[in-house]
């Protein structure tokens, strides 16, 4: 039986922050599915930093299928969840049905990682009190009101928790996630 693991994203999500795990967790042997509001083609963005701008950019990205609505996930059947950055955490943490889900998985310590503006949701959830958290460095702020301890790295490992700041951090965040996931959920 293979291991799976959840995305949890929906449209305004950063194209490499989702693909990217999807990708990489795919290629070590994990079964993956893309959890978001409803089932359907999700619209990506790419943020990048241009010279000249006080923050990120914003251009259309790439378009993904959902596997699942977030009301019908069955947390049970996940090893682990990850949680991309871009927009799409602003609003999707405002879903009880996406808190439903953060919430199972940081109340039963399975893995979790999170990157950019993804520890929004964790922190809807009530997951981050208590616990060492990289993201975006504009949240520092945020997550620091969600009773984190923020952390200016590419890649923050609390346990089963493991943040990063953005898409440029991809190599240490999937390093150290795989680290957790191996002990946590090996492949049979």
């Amino acid at each position: 039986m293979a291991v799976k693991i959840l995305i949890v994203t929906g449209d305004a999500a950063e194209s490499l922050e989702v693909l990217y795990p999807y990708q990489r967790l795919r290629e070590e042997g994990y079964e993956v599915h893309i959890a978001a509001p409803a089932v359907r083609k999700l619209r990506f963005v790419v943020h990048d930093f241009e010279e000249g701008f006080d923050t990120y950019t914003e251009k259309p990205g790439y378009t993904w299928p959902a596997d699942v609505a977030f009301a019908d996930v069955v947390t049970e059947e996940y090893a682990a969840v990850v949680v991309p950055g871009g927009r799409a955490p602003e609003y999707l943490r405002n879903d009880p049905e996406v808190r439903r889900i953060l919430a199972a998985f940081t109340g039963s310590d399975k893995p979790v990682a999170q990157i950019c503006h993804g520890p929004l949701i964790t922190a809807a959830s009530g997951g981050l009190a208590g616990r060492r958290v990289t993201a975006y460095p504009a949240l520092e702020l945020d997550m620091k009101a969600a009773g984190a301890q923020y952390e200016d790295s590419e890649a923050v490992v609390d346990g089963t928790l493991v943040s990063a700041r953005a898409w440029p951090d991809h190599s240490a965040w999937m390093r150290e996630f795989l680290k957790v996931l191996r002990a946590k959920a090996p492949l049979a």
